[in-house]
């Protein structure tokens, strides 16, 4: 459901990411949130959010990932994003472990 802060361009994105969730066989519902969470995160990297969670803005678009990260657990976070989970857990020894150690360490 397009949100009233969104833009035409907005509205028009969502409507187009919605629509091709549901040729992919997503439902309705979790076709809406695809294409809301699409838009909000393109909107806090541009600088058009009032709040934007960090990850938002310094984690790659939407459309460039394409999905490279979709349905592949904690496999599919980043080197990145696993430190920061680790730095949250109080792992010891975090700076200096690969990406394996650290899926490893936070899972």
């Amino acid at each position: 459901m397009p949100q009233q802060a969104w833009s035409d361009k907005r509205e028009r994105q969502y409507e187009h990411v919605k629509e091709s969730a549901k040729k992919r066989g997503t439902g309705e519902d979790r076709a809406e949130e695809i294409a809301a969470r699409t838009v909000n995160k393109n909107r806090a990297q541009q600088g058009e959010s009032t709040e934007a969670s960090r990850t938002s803005t310094e984690d790659v678009s939407p459309q460039h990932r394409g999905g490279k990260r979709s349905h592949s657990g904690s496999g599919g976070r980043t080197k990145e994003q696993l430190y920061e989970d680790a730095k949250r857990q109080g792992v010891k020894g975090r700076s200096t472990m690969s990406k394996a150690q650290l899926e490893k360490a936070v899972s």
